[in-house]
């Protein structure tokens, strides 16, 4: 484990079900600094014990386990075991990773309770962004599930501006208003603004929110 100068670190739980991912997982995260994997498991009803016992900070959370994730929560798939560990143990923010993933799997997941969404094939750096941001409070979502930003998709509600929905896809990256505001060559205060007229129009009332309203809404999807 290595920590960094600006405090502790990241205290993760690996749940997948496969031992050689886990080891690769563990060895990637515990390279980086500012991460600790405090525990692994491949089951979905221990990784809710494990949870509760050891409140981490992030649970990486495979989204298909082999002991399924049919609609029986007694199946404790990766999206049943998000649900439960969202319910039940404030404060741990759960990031899915997954092999591959379609906009039912991102919705599904977000329903849950997740923060993060990551596919197995992306480079490494998009898992940390995510497991940092989820961490912080925020949303991580990779790439392929924010490349297409819909508009006219919102039937009666509100309509966001082409800059308001370039907002959104950078919030579901797990972009800080600064990053927001480089990326869009926009002024920060510019960018707050922006994000109070999106939180009014959604209706939400944070960023995390924010990304999951925009998701249900069908204003992100998964990129082909």
């Amino acid at each position: 484990m290595i920590e960094t100068d600006a405090g502790a670190a990241v205290r993760i739980l690996i749940v997948d079900d496969h031992v050689v991912v886990r080891a690769g997982l563990r060895a990637l995260l515990e390279g980086e600094p500012g991460f600790d994997v405090i525990d692994e498991t491949g089951d979905g009803e221990k990784a809710v014990l494990l949870a509760d016992r050891h409140r981490p900070d992030v649970v990486l959370m495979d989204l298909r386990l082999t002991n399924g994730d049919a609609a029986a929560d007694a199946d404790m798939g990766g999206i049943a075991a998000t649900r439960r560990i969202t319910a039940a143990v404030p404060g741990v923010s759960v990031v899915v990773l997954t092999s591959y993933g379609t906009r039912g799997d991102v919705v599904r997941a977000m329903e849950a309770g997740a923060r993060g969404y990551v596919l197995k094939a992306g480079p490494p750096e998009e898992l940390f962004r995510a497991v940092r941001a989820a961490a912080a409070g925020g949303m991580g979502l990779a790439p392929e599930a924010t490349a297409h930003l819909v508009g006219g998709t919102m039937g009666t509600g509100p309509v966001l501006s082409e800059r308001e929905l370039e907002v959104i896809g950078l919030l579901a990256r797990g972009h800080s208003n600064r990053a927001i505001a480089t990326a869009l060559h926009l002024a920060e205060a510019t960018v707050k603004t922006h994000l109070v007229r999106i939180y009014r129009k959604l209706g939400t009332e944070n960023r995390a929110g924010t990304v999951s309203e925009a998701v249900r809404r069908g204003l992100l999807e998964i990129g082909g």
